[in-house]
């Protein structure tokens, strides 16, 4: 119930500070930020606001602990213990971390019991289990010679997440690396810092090393210096485009780390003349959406339906989008919560006139009226989007969906393809010929068939295009980006 979680949320205590070599830390500098709850406007606490100097001692943390060997060079079973044992103890504080993330974010608690109760642990007890089964190679070879292909950890690592799914962004990259015995900086966005800044206590209860996990909260310098930093091996981050690039740059002009993207999409949701409109599609067509206020890369705002169909699936969506609640993130009746930030909530709010100043036709929602307490935005519904259009090519990271009519198939493909991103579609059709055409068509790193999934722990997540690079969270994949390849030739009579 609603009152139950805001009891939990009176009684939290927040820690803003940097974990930096096992212990919170003020910024060297003694600069502080304020940390806003987007649902009320209120303020939570104030947040150490690191800079290039925080970096430093945070990086020479993780250097140290690394080069001693007292994460990186022990067993994979020692590893793995200490990471079930995080994770159970992930799951024994899941419920006040969720309230924690859900006041920080404006997410719905349902949605923040889901990701950070649940999955965030069991993404550290899959890789904990998964470590101890990642085998070498013998290459072939003449009698008098051996060669061996080992994997071993890049180093020191450093994660830069964004603030819609701010722990589990986190995990994505901590779960994996700590697994391949790499020493991890985590830079959390600075409009939600506070999970991943209590989670490294937690890790620490659990037995990381000193030095092996280290939070450093602050602005875009933070990400920059990581960025910039000869003594750091590799970067992942996820978020927009524009950033990725500035990551690209950063390692050229050090010391050429690794760098692995996850960044922004335009994801289309294809409804073919064959498809049926069941209750099942349009619950699917309106969380690919709305999930998490369209605050959500792989969003399917674009929704591609043939005009055979177009009529009934549009009836029925509308329905759906009027019934949308956004509300109090902390009360389980709500659908949706609120933005991000007022400075998003305006930026969604600008996507939504340009809508509508292009010919788009609103069928429901429109502007926030601005007089709301937080930054609630209205979920909208348009119909006659054309392809070029701004809100059909911009990522626009809000509560809106719009409907282009499609008369063919390879019209459909047309417009899904008309993006510079390619993160995830979806696509609907009893026609399992059509399915593998369009699946093995789109160019996207994530299809799926009949319903709307970025699919789970075991399968990669990235994209194509400007949606990413070569690397992949998720999957035995996520560790390829924290492992470098060893060959040992030996020669012997």
């Amino acid at each position: 119930m609603a009152s139950d979680y805001k009891s939990i949320a009176s009684k939290i205590k927040f820690e803003g500070r940097a974990f930096i070599d096992g212990k919170y830390v003020d910024a060297i500098d003694g600069e502080k930020f304020e940390n806003i709850n987007p649902a009320t406007g209120e303020t939570l606490c104030s947040v150490a606001k690191c800079n290039h100097k925080d970096v430093d001692l945070a990086v020479k943390a993780s250097r140290k602990a690394f080069n001693s060997g007292v994460w990186s060079r022990t067993s994979p079973e020692f590893r793995k213990d200490i990471l079930l044992k995080f994770a159970e103890l992930l799951r024994q504080t899941g419920e006040e971390n969720s309230v924690l993330e859900c006041i920080d974010t404006g997410k719905l608690i349902g949605d923040c019991i889901n990701e950070v109760a649940n999955d965030a642990p069991m993404h550290f007890q899959w890789y904990g289990e998964l470590i101890d089964k990642v085998f070498g190679k013998v290459g072939p070879t003449e009698p008098s010679l051996t060669s061996l292909i080992v994997k071993e950890p890049i180093g020191v690592v450093a994660g830069v997440v964004p603030w819609n799914f701010p722990l589990m962004m986190a995990v994505w990259k901590m779960a994996p690396a700590l697994a391949a015995g790499c020493s991890v900086i985590i830079k959390p966005a600075e409009d939600t810092p506070l999970t991943a800044i209590r989670v490294a206590q937690i890790a620490k209860e659990a037995g990381i090393p000193d030095g092996v996990l280290n939070i450093v909260p602050g602005f875009g310098d933070v990400g920059e210096a990581l960025g910039r930093h000869n003594d750091v091996d590799a970067i992942s981050f996820t978020g927009s485009t524009e950033v990725g690039g500035l990551f690209m740059k950063y390692s050229g002009e050090s010391n050429l780390k690794t760098i692995g993207l996850e960044m922004g999409g335009k994801s289309p949701f294809i409804v073919l003349e064959d498809a049926k409109i069941t209750d099942d599609l349009i619950d699917n067509a309106i969380n690919s959406a709305f999930w998490n206020g369209g605050q959500n890369c792989s969003a399917n705002m674009r929704q591609i339906i043939h005009s055979k169909v177009k009529d009934e699936f549009l009836d029925k969506v509308s329905k759906k989008v009027k019934a949308l609640k956004a509300g109090d993130p902390l009360d389980p009746e709500s659908n949706m919560g609120s933005m991000i930030s007022k400075k998003h909530l305006a930026t969604v709010d600008g996507y939504i006139q340009k809508g509508i100043d292009e010919g788009a036709k609103l069928l429901f929602g429109g502007v926030s009226s601005g007089d709301q307490k937080g930054f609630f935005a209205k979920p909208t519904l348009f119909d006659d989007l054309k392809e070029n259009m701004i809100i059909a090519q911009e990522e626009i990271f809000g509560p809106v969906l719009g409907v282009l009519t499609i008369n063919s198939d390879e019209e459909a493909l047309k417009i899904a393809s008309n993006s510079k991103y390619g993160l995830h579609a979806s696509v609907f059709t009893q026609d399992i010929d059509r399915a593998f055409h369009m699946a093995k068509s789109l160019p996207c790193g994530t299809v799926s068939i009949n319903t709307f999934s970025e699919g789970d722990i075991k399968t990669p997540f990235g994209g194509y295009r400007q949606s990413g690079s070569l690397s992949r969270d998720q999957g035995t994949e996520a560790l390829d980006q924290y492992l470098q390849t060893k060959t040992i030739w030996i020669s012997h009579s």
